[in-house]
């Protein structure tokens, strides 16, 4: 069996916990899955590991309309996991965002306001698996965009991952739907 030795340069923006930093991991024999869009089955990659997850799982997100993953999130929740959503500005006024579907499902969702975009695609479950990557979670970038997304199971990565949500979370607002 080969092994597998990769190295990720993270550069977090820590605003509200601690400075903004760059961490160096060498992730040994870490199980990677790398998808790219259209038509790539991104989407399905999410559902399933959204699927998997046992315990919690914490997503930030520029752009959420895609529908069937705005349900696995809902569907975690019910089966009892703590899942928390933070989205950028622009789901308030955007249409046919997953945003209110959530929110009045009962997962609570938030707001970065913070900056002048929160232009995070990350979800991450179970404090072991990162999914990250340029893949916004919409339907187009399934369908029509030249995207890609990145699942590694790591739980030194998830540590650094769960540390910067926090921050995201700590100066977010709860969202509240108009309807």
């Amino acid at each position: 069996m080969k092994k597998y030795i990769i190295i990720i340069l993270l550069s977090l923006m820590l605003f509200a916990v601690g400075p903004a930093g760059s961490y160096e991991l060498v992730l040994n024999n870490t199980p990677t899955k790398v998808c790219f869009s259209p038509k790539g089955r991104c989407t399905e990659s999410i559902i399933k590991e959204i699927d998997q997850a046992k315990n919690n799982i914490f997503v930030q997100a520029y752009s959420f309309t895609a529908a069937p993953i705005a349900k696995a999130l809902v569907d975690a929740h019910k089966r009892g996991l703590h899942v928390e959503v933070i989205l950028d500005k622009s789901q308030r006024s955007q249409k046919y965002t997953s945003a209110s579907f959530l929110a009045n499902s009962r997962v609570p969702t938030y707001i970065d306001a913070d900056h002048a975009i929160a232009h995070n695609k990350i979800i991450i479950i179970d404090k072991e698996t990162v999914i990250t990557g340029s893949f916004n979670f919409t339907k187009n970038a399934e369908s029509n965009n030249a995207e890609n997304l990145i699942i590694l199971k790591s739980k030194d990565l998830a540590e650094i991952y769960i540390n910067n949500w926090q921050a995201h979370r700590s100066h977010s607002e709860e969202y509240k739907p108009r309807y």
